[in-house]
């Protein structure tokens, strides 16, 4: 029966106007309460399932976000896209999860994908803005807001970020504080602008504020999965002078260092100390518990999604890039030095 039922049967049985009915649908604010309560009881009884097709056609909205992903199987992407749609729930909306696996290709396709689902609007997470991605997003002519990313100087589109620098600084002036003079770093991408550069400058400047010389021989590079934690971990024990910190620039490339520390039979924190960034679960979980920067990861995703909604609504934004609060948590893999 509810498959049969249409807007005029609402209309009827609520005895009202067609277009009175449609205006409830819409939540026009020209009927009054009474009247629009008429019209919702008469939906109810009728089982009415609105069109969802063809009311996107006519208010021009299918309330649908798309949400681009460079890999969900990451630790660090799940929680920010848990909080997307937790917060896309509120406000009625559903999402479509792209996974590009950082291949700009797919990158392309998914956008292409999301344009021909006339999307009301997008959430891009993490991975860096290209050119070729700035102008589809101006090509589609819909609201984007970027998550744990930027699009560098040119700020044409809205952003929910941390201060990865000033974070990066407070683990290592941290390490420092501990006693620790000699402190390598196993960073992200040197060309990744986003996490890889600021990180390494944080790094730096904690160095020479603490009086410590800066050896860019000290950083080695690494691409924040478990691998190369791993592989660069084993570099550095082979130096002739091992470090007593390591600062790595995400939690899973800690985990890998610190497997390769243990499989060198070398104890963590008696002999090095592991400090990550991200805070997520398995650094939590492993042992000993990894010391972390931790990003307010749900923050993130649910913030983006209600500036998303505003920019979609055209209500006044008042702050576009929005830099939320890092924090250091203490766990067991950090020692103290005499």
């Amino acid at each position: 029966m509810s498959k049969s039922i249409s807007l005029k049967d609402v209309a009827k049985y609520a005895g009202v106007g067609l277009g009175t009915a449609s205006r409830v649908l819409n939540n026009h604010p020209s009927v009054n309460s009474d009247t629009k309560q008429l019209v919702l009881n008469a939906m109810k009884e009728l089982n009415y399932e609105p069109n969802a097709i063809a009311r996107s056609l006519k208010i021009k909205s299918t309330s649908t976000i798309g949400v681009i992903v460079p890999d969900i199987t990451s630790a660090f992407f799940p929680e920010v896209v848990r909080g997307i749609e937790d917060s896309a729930n509120v406000y009625q909306y559903n999402i479509i999860l792209c996974n590009t696996d950082l291949n700009h290709e797919k990158e392309k396709e998914a956008l292409g994908m999301l344009s021909e689902k006339k999307v009301d609007g997008i959430l891009f997470i993490s991975n860096t803005v290209s050119e070729d991605t700035a102008d589809k997003f101006t090509q589609m002519d819909i609201p984007v807001v970027l998550i744990a990313t930027a699009d560098g100087d040119k700020n044409n589109f809205p952003s929910i970020t941390i201060d990865n620098q000033k974070a990066a600084y407070d683990a290592v002036d941290y390490l420092c504080k501990l006693g620790h003079r000699n402190i390598c770093m196993i960073s992200g991408k040197a060309d990744d602008p986003n996490a890889g550069i600021p990180r390494v400058l944080g790094y730096k400047e904690a160095l020479k504020d603490n009086n410590i010389a800066v050896d860019n021989n000290m950083i080695y590079e690494g691409d924040y999965n478990y691998i190369s934690g791993y592989v660069n971990m084993l570099k550095i024990l082979e130096l002739d002078r091992i470090p007593t910190a390591v600062f790595v620039a995400s939690d899973i490339m800690a985990i890998g260092a610190s497997k390769a520390i243990l499989e060198k039979g070398l104890r963590i924190p008696e002999d090095i100390s592991i400090m990550g960034f991200d805070g997520v679960e398995a650094a939590e979980f492993f042992y000993p518990s990894i010391s972390t920067i931790v990003q307010p990861r749900y923050a993130m995703g649910a913030v983006a999604m209600h500036l998303l909604v505003k920019l979609i609504s055209k209500q006044q934004v008042d702050e576009k890039n929005v830099v939320l609060e890092h924090k250091l948590i203490e766990r067991q893999s950090c020692k103290r030095l005499k």
